[in-house]
Parts: C-alpha cells; structure tokens; sequence
C-alpha cells in the first residue's frame, strides 16, 4: 500500500513534478489532502507515555521547497503562512532520507494507521479526446478474434448469395406454372414472419467498440472509488503493545513456572494478642438433646486429629511440601511466645519470620557490583593509583546519577561488598563486573555458581584490548568492554554499549525497577 512518506521520498529522487491543487497534493495517480497525516514521528513524542504526533505532508512538501533557508528564517516564514515547521533535531536526518541519502529512519512509524489514498480520474484535454496516458488500452488480441469472427460470418453470407451465371436457366423450362405460383407463396408467407436482417459490417465494428468502451470505463471507475482499509502487512501490527514488554513478559512467566522455579506462598506468621484487662470467661455450652450434631461434627470429620480438610499442595514443590512442617512449628512456636518478651532475645532464625514493618517503601533502585580487588580495572571508577595518591578512604559503596534524555537522571548503587545485601536488595542486583577467578562469587546466592548467576545477572569484563582474555570470561555468557589505553576518545562508545546492553536486560528480566 502506497503512503504518503515514500512517494515523497521517491518523487524528490526521481525530480517528478508534483501537484497542489485546492487543498490536495498530487502523485501521479494517488490524491491525499494536504493536511494528512505520515508516519514520520516527531522529536520527542511517544516516549515515557507523550502522545505521539506525526508530521503532516504539506509540512515535509514545504521543507523541501525551501531547503536552501536558514532554519530561523525558515520557522519564520512557516508561521506567516500557517503551516507546521520542521523540528531542528529532525532536520538533519530527515532531509538525508527523503534525499536518498539513507535508506531507513529511526523515526519511522511502520505500525501508524496510514490514510488510503483517493486514486485521480482520467482527465479530458481541450480538444475533447482522452490524454492518451490515461485512456484505457484494450489489448490487440481480443480485438484481432473478433474481426475474424465477423469476417468468417460475412464469408459465409457472401457465399450463400453468389450465384453461378452459366447454371441459371429459365424457371419456364424446369418448372410448371403451378409449381413456381406455389413456390412464390410459401416464399411471401415465410416473408410476413420473418425479421429482415441488416448485416452493416461499420456499424457493427462502432458498436462493438462502444460496448467494449463502455464496459471498461465501467470497470475502472468502480474500482476507483475502492478504498483499502487494511492489508495482510498492516493487519498484524499494533499501536498499543509493545512485543518486548507484553508479549516476553508473560513467555518468560510461563518459562519460570515450566521449571518449578515459582515460590509458594509464605506462610502467614499470626503474632499473639495484646493482653487485655478484662476478658469475659467463655460460657460453657448447654446441653440440648436436638442439637447434638454440634459436639460430634469435629469429631466425624477428622477422628479427633487436627486435620485441615480445606487445605490443598497444589503449586507447591516437594522441598516446599516436605519442609511445612518444620516451617508451621517455627512459627507456632513464635506465636505462643509471651507478648513481653524482648525481640533480642529470641534466637536468629526465628526473629527473621518476624512480619516486617508493612509500610516501608520498597527501593527500586538498580544495584551493580563491582570488585573489590586492588588488581580490578574498575573500582569505584577511580583508578587504584589516583586512590592511593590522594590518600582518600577506601568507600565500599556510592550512588551514580546517570543521565537520560529530558535533562531526567536515574540513580544507580554500586557497591564492593556484596556479603551486606539482604535477600531483598539481591532482587535488585542488575549487573556485576566480572575478574575472571570464580573465588569472587564465594558466598553469593544460587550456590555461588557463576553460570546459574550470569543467567539472572548481566555480568561485564573490563579490560585494555592488549590484555590477553581470561579463560573462564571467554568460557561464561560474558559482555567483553574493551578499552584502549592511548586512544581514550572511544571510552563513551564503551560506555554506551555498557548502558545499551545493560538497559535490554533490565527491560527483559527486572521491569519493575526505575531505569
């Protein structure tokens, strides 16, 4: 399906004339008004939930008719004749793709809903004939088998009628006078019952050809007021999901409950009551002869045992299954505790089923691990010999702002010493800078494992290019950052493939953070 951006782009290649006329912009044989709509997205639109807003065609016709302009006398003269200009940033990238210069364009939109063009009907030039470019052809084949059928029926005609002079002899001789007299009647009966034929070989030609006319002309005209709403390429595409957020989020949930790693519900930990002053004695109950079904019921069902009959293991994994018991009895040992106890005094494992306080705000701050070895490249990004000089402290943690686009900056907490990370600040853990040895992982989650840590961690090596590669990065799924130690320019290129590389695998794997 044609859209307004490519023919523009293809018509300023090519130089091909093109028309405005009474508020429509013209294309060959494709119409749009001029106040449509393209699919080439405006600076800083459609991103962190702005609307998206989209350049007209009579603002990108009209930057390339005064392309020669400054860009301040451009805006000027855009705003005197009320039309939309051209954003500074886009400029630039724009005029290289409608010039060919570049084949493609970031601010593209495939998936925005495209206006169908109106096709232009063929046009009557002064001395009345049809342009030949618009009129339609028929094809000579067509043409050709119809003059032979006419031709072999006027043959056939012009056969039955010719006579032979030499064999004609008078009807007086063969003939009675009673027979022709028959003859001559049955020939004028015949004759008040029968349509006189005009076989007019020019006529029939004309009318032949004024048919054919008709009915392309017909043809052509219904198809010009078709409009095509949708094709099987703009069918399949969406203008409000987006398939890494939507679509990998729930393929990786199903992944995650695929292979047993989805954690059962902890166990609700019911803390003792708060003594009161005075507590009414429960009434023992009455007996009554018709209602005895309310002593024998507990009894009937569970024989006596405290059996939950309403209690179900379904989502639950074996470790999870065979460990509720220990689990319930920590915790019904927490909850028979006396209220005046002090929390100190209560052994480690069990002040940790402790509910914590419901109110405290959760950190979505982003957490990256860097080594703490003197020999590291990259500790606190201060160089080790700076350290040293300067005789500062030695700092085990620090809050880096990293700034985005919109003059907006996102913090990032980069530590040392992962040993002081709560179960709940490792959910936060987004990458880790890795040395090489695989003592550096002793005392991590996932049983140190470097592999099973990688696969939930974007883990980096940074190194000079002359240095040879360790063994075990070259083994593991490990992002290389190569630097170099006399051409310090390209650092920010190694910066942002960090940023790039780490930004997909929050967006994959950990959504909810702020990044």
């Amino acid at each position: 399906m044609a859209d307004p951006l490519s023919l523009l782009r293809q018509y300023n290649i090519n130089k091909k004339e093109i028309i405005e006329r009474e508020g429509q912009i013209i294309f060959g044989e494709f119409l749009w008004p001029k106040h449509v709509k393209t699919n080439y997205l405006k600076y800083g639109s459609g991103k962190k939930g702005a609307p998206r807003e989209y350049y007209t065609l009579e603002c990108l016709l009209y930057l390339l008719k005064n392309v020669q302009l400054q860009h301040s006398v451009y805006v000027r003269q855009c705003a005197a004749e009320d039309i939309p200009a051209v954003n500074r940033p886009d400029r630039k990238e724009l005029l290289a793709y409608l010039n060919g210069e570049t084949s493609t364009c970031e601010s593209i939109d495939k998936s925005a809903p495209l206006e169908i063009p109106t096709q232009v009907k063929r046009t009557i030039e002064p001395d009345g004939n049809e342009s030949l470019a618009k009129k339609a052809r028929f094809e000579d084949t067509q043409v050709q088998k119809v003059k032979e059928q006419l031709a072999a029926r006027l043959d056939v005609n012009k056969k039955e009628a010719s006579v032979n002079i030499d064999n004609i002899k008078s009807l007086s001789e063969t003939m009675s006078v009673e027979k022709i007299a028959a003859i001559k009647a049955k020939r004028l009966a015949n004759k008040r019952t029968t349509i006189k034929r005009n076989d007019n070989d020019d006529t029939m030609g004309t009318d032949l050809r004024a048919i054919l006319d008709f009915d392309v002309d017909s043809t052509k005209d219904i198809i010009s007021r078709e409009r095509q709403w949708r094709t099987r390429t703009t069918i399949l595409q969406s203008t409000g999901k987006v398939f890494a957020k939507n679509i990998l989020a729930i393929l990786q949930g199903i992944k995650a409950r695929e292979e047993g790693r989805t954690k059962p519900p902890a166990p609700a930990v019911r803390m003792p009551e708060p003594p009161r002053m005075a507590r009414a004695m429960p009434q023992p109950a009455q007996y009554n002869r018709y209602d005895q079904e309310r002593f024998n019921r507990q009894k009937e069902e569970t024989e006596g045992f405290k059996i939950d009959t309403m209690g179900t293991y379904h989502g639950m994994s074996l470790k999870s299954v065979t460990e509720g018991s220990a689990q319930a009895k920590k915790t019904q040992q927490i909850a028979a505790m006396p209220p005046g106890r002090p929390k100190e005094l209560i052994p480690t494992a069990q002040a940790r089923l402790l509910p914590q306080n419901a109110s405290k705000r959760v950190s979505r701050t982003p957490i990256i691990i860097i080594p703490a070895a003197t020999t590291s490249l990259i500790t606190m990004y201060v160089s080790q010999e700076e350290k040293k000089a300067s005789g500062g402290q030695r700092e085990n943690e620090t809050l880096l702002q990293r700034r985005k686009d919109g003059n907006t900056t996102v913090p990032y907490r980069v530590i040392d010493n992962p040993s002081k990370l709560t179960p709940q600040d490792w959910t936060r853990v987004v990458a880790v800078f890795v040395m090489g040895p695989a003592w550096q992982f002793k005392g991590w989650p996932w049983d140190g494992n470097p592999v099973e840590i990688f696969s939930k961690v974007c883990a980096f090596h940074l190194r000079f290019d002359e240095m040879k590669l360790d063994a075990n990065v070259a083994r593991w799924a490990v992002t290389v950052l190569n630097l170099s130690r006399t051409k310090r320019h390209l650092d920010r290129a190694v910066l942002m493939t960090f940023w790039e590389t780490l930004d997909k695998h929050m967006i994959k794997n950990k959504p909810e953070l702020r990044f």
